[in-house]
């Protein structure tokens, strides 16, 4: 058991013996951290009164015995009582948790080489893509690009329908496989029928596997004699994933485009609070120049112009991010953002799950708050997720803006007094 957490069961709000007790470690490790680390006070009562009545609908203290699933459903009743973002139990059978369990490495580092042995370098059995569920059926909601699954030609909007035979898990699916091929049936149109393909299971590390697919999204097409160049920040949490798309624009494929997409329909937020300076920033780009050896990039700053994709999946640092580039008039295509900015932090809870708390809010220039609010798009559109084919209505529209922002010769930005709009 780590120090930091035995510090924080006795929360400094509540008296540590008013907290809802049921008798289970981990449902009462979840109330006393809530309770202690928690940003908001005044949404304690209410979450006390959640975790009480969780207990009670039991009709007895929830015991070491207590079914998992009953434990679940109980410590997500009262974290849902928050009513806010960056507050959730993860468990080892899903893929979020070994992804914040590397975007938190810091906060969890004591517990990681125990966790992932021998070295403590996060990693799970996987393909490369999230799904999500539609009704009682299974769709592909991301691919990221380079993936095995991206490879193998498996795309957005696929109904899944087995690996090996068996229904898809997140990790069992493909766990005791690295190294071989699975067999994924799917069905790309609904009114088709369904195909098999192979699949080739690697050992994934979260954070490469993002700067990964970062690097393999850059994409540059012509479009009636205008290159438009791609990018999407699947997170911002990765250690050199700006780095890699700053020297993209600097002299790699992106540094030629007339206007760039730059995609905020991200997995996860993170990062540093000014990403967006690379697109908005007033700083000028410069070099090192050494006497001997390649020149440094020290900085860089795109001064063409941008189109910004977001959704749903741009949230906590993509939003800020997507903020800073609403400000400065850059125009925004696709959905309602998450309306998830708060600042977040992970503890492991006596079972090994992780336990994601907003530990501090989030306010923009004093008075702006994007948790529960999110930013409206300029040009909204929507993207139909079953049997998509991989087709992509929002980047499309995106790149259509962009070409009528060039043929109108009207790129300039226009920063707008007040903020966006928010959505209530």
């Amino acid at each position: 058991m780590q120090t930091a957490l035995l510090l924080v069961l006795m929360p400094a709000g509540v008296p540590a013996a008013e907290l809802p007790r049921s008798g289970n470690l981990v449902f009462d490790r979840v109330i006393a951290l809530v309770n202690s680390e928690f940003h908001d006070e005044s949404a304690l009562d209410r979450f006390n009164e959640t975790a009480k009545k969780e207990i009670e609908d039991v009709g007895q203290a929830l015991p070491p015995h207590a079914s998992t699933a009953r434990v679940d459903a109980a410590i997500d009743g009262a974290l849902a009582s928050l009513q806010a973002s960056h507050n959730g139990r993860f468990k080892p059978d899903t893929i979020a948790y070994f992804e914040l369990s590397d975007i938190f490495r810091f906060a969890i580092r004591n517990d990681l080489s125990r966790l992932f042995p021998p070295e403590g370098e996060v990693s799970y059995p996987g393909i490369g893509l999230v799904t999500r569920m539609i009704g009682d059926k299974r769709f592909v909601g991301d691919v990221y690009d380079g993936s095995p699954a991206a490879k193998a030609g498996v795309v957005m909007g696929d109904e899944i329908l087995s690996v090996d035979g068996l229904p898809y898990r997140e990790i069992a699916s493909f766990q005791g496989k690295v190294g071989q091929s699975v067999d994924i049936r799917l069905r790309r149109k609904a009114d088709v029928a369904p195909t098999n393909v192979k699949v080739a299971v690697e050992r994934l590390r979260p954070l490469p596997t993002f700067e990964k697919a970062i690097e393999n999204s850059i994409a540059v097409r012509e479009h009636g004699g205008r290159k438009i160049g791609y990018v999407r920040f699947w997170t911002l949490s990765t250690r050199d994933g700006l780095d890699i798309v700053a020297s993209e624009l600097s002299d790699g494929r992106l540094s030629g485009v007339d206007g760039v997409v730059v995609d905020l329909r991200g997995r996860w937020g993170g990062g540093a609070a000014d990403a967006a300076e690379l697109f908005v920033g007033d700083t000028p780009s410069f070099r090192l120049i050494p006497r001997h050896g390649r020149a440094t990039l020290a900085n860089v700053r795109w001064r063409g112009p941008v189109v910004a994709l977001i959704d749903e999946g741009t949230r906590s640092g993509l939003e800020l991010f997507a903020y800073a580039l609403r400000i400065n008039g850059i125009p925004l295509v696709g959905k309602r953002t998450a309306g998830a900015l708060l600042a977040g932090r992970a503890y492991i809870l006596p079972d090994d799950s992780l336990l994601e708390i907003a530990v501090s809010d989030a306010v923009i220039d004093d008075d702006v708050r994007l948790e529960g609010n999110g930013i409206t798009p300029d040009i909204p559109v929507d993207l139909p997720l079953a049997y998509a084919a991989g087709r992509d209505p929002q980047r499309e529209a995106a790149v259509s803006e962009m070409l009528r922002l060039l043929a109108d010769g009207n790129s300039d930005r226009i920063v707008m007094p007040g903020g966006p709009p928010l959505t209530p």
